[in-house]
């Protein structure tokens, strides 16, 4: 497992929308050489200083934030409200242990609570659960205590306090945030990985790891402009539809390979991008999982209506309970998805490129 130091610490990273920063920290640990940038919404960028203007510009994108919550306010007995950053389900996030952010930048543990089922009426039993309900306790007796001792604010972030841990024995990995940390893995390892080989390659290569796509695509819009590339590949760990459905109409389990996206919501695929996703599967005999998603969308949503026009293709590695305080990846989807893609990067010709030019006829 070359890359579970890497996994393991973007995964324990805290990176609600908005407080990317510790995310940007683990990039710079193990960025290389390469040279890095971050901008005013911390999107940070690997090689966008060497771009060479001769050649086309491929980028590779990935998201740093992760589905959170923020601090709304603070009631008489120094609990907690509630604000979701990104897409929750109120049963994902009541009973779990939260990291709260404090003025001084230090993290509180606490605990997300409800009204106790010793207290709750028949009918309040069976009714659903909604985020008004939920509090975080971080240990106190009263807002005065929340606010002084521990310097509780509103408007401070709030992630899970979930730490990855590595499952020998069937090669999967536990942690949080791996929609999207699996993605920036992945194209962090490719920067690696091809790291010699750069000046070879008939385009540029530039790494774009993007902010605030959980409220919105809104990082990506912004790295699209700055990198301006010819092409982008997209990378996502995507929602595993295990135990789902029946086995034939799965399109993202653990273990069975990395998952082209067709369509979602805010995106439909590039056909030629698939075409060569799939030949450098078939060269390097790796099985591929193909999904056309009902719902959900990507960065690549904003990607492709940047500029001009950006053909994209979007890689996922399938990611068991998504957008909940912990989820399972397989070593080996990453594996295979990193494989694919130096396959695809290294087979990648300006003749590729341009064929996405406009034409006249």
């Amino acid at each position: 497992m070359k890359y579970i130091d890497l996994i393991t610490a973007l995964s324990n990273a805290k990176g609600a929308p908005g407080f990317e920063e510790e995310v940007v920290e683990v990039l710079q640990q193990f960025r290389g050489s390469y040279s890095m940038q971050v901008d005013s919404m911390h999107n940070t960028y690997f090689n966008l200083q060497s771009i060479d203007s001769s050649k086309p510009t491929v980028m590779l994108d990935a998201h740093l934030d992760e589905v959170a919550l923020m601090v709304k306010g603070i009631d008489a007995h120094g609990l907690i409200t509630l604000q979701t950053l990104g897409g929750w389900m109120n049963e994902h996030i009541a009973g779990q242990t939260y990291f709260v952010r404090n003025r001084w930048g230090e993290y509180i543990r606490g605990i997300c609570t409800s009204k106790p089922i010793h207290f709750l009426t028949p009918a309040e039993r069976e009714r659903k659960i909604e985020l008004q309900d939920l509090k975080i306790d971080v240990g106190v007796r009263s807002r005065e205590e929340a606010i002084e001792v521990y310097g509780i604010e509103v408007g401070q972030p709030i992630v899970p306090a979930t730490q990855a841990e590595v499952k020998s024995e069937t090669g999967f990995v536990l942690g949080k945030a791996f929609d999207d940390r699996i993605g920036v893995a992945l194209s962090v390892a490719i920067m690696n990985e091809l790291a010699d080989e750069l000046d070879q390659l008939p385009y540029n290569l530039v790494a774009a790891f993007s902010t605030q796509e959980e409220v919105g695509l809104r990082g990506a819009k912004v790295t699209a402009q700055r990198v301006k590339p010819q092409m982008a590949f997209v990378f996502e760990g995507c929602p595993s539809d295990d135990f789902t459905s029946s086995d034939a109409l799965e399109q993202g389990k653990l273990g069975f390979g990395p998952q082209i996206r067709h369509r979602d919501v805010s995106y439909i695929s590039n056909s030629r991008i698939i075409q060569w996703l799939q030949s450098a599967a078939e060269a390097k005999n790796i099985s591929l999982q193909h999904a056309v998603r009902e719902g959900g969308g990507t960065n690549a949503g904003s990607i492709h209506l940047a500029q001009q026009g950006i053909p994209c293709g979007v890689i996922s590695v399938p990611a068991r309970y998504v957008h909940s305080h912990a989820s399972y990846i397989c070593y080996q989807d990453f594996e295979d998805a990193l494989q694919l893609m130096l396959a695809t990067l290294r087979g990648l010709t300006q003749e590729d490129i341009d064929q996405f030019e406009l034409r006249s006829y």
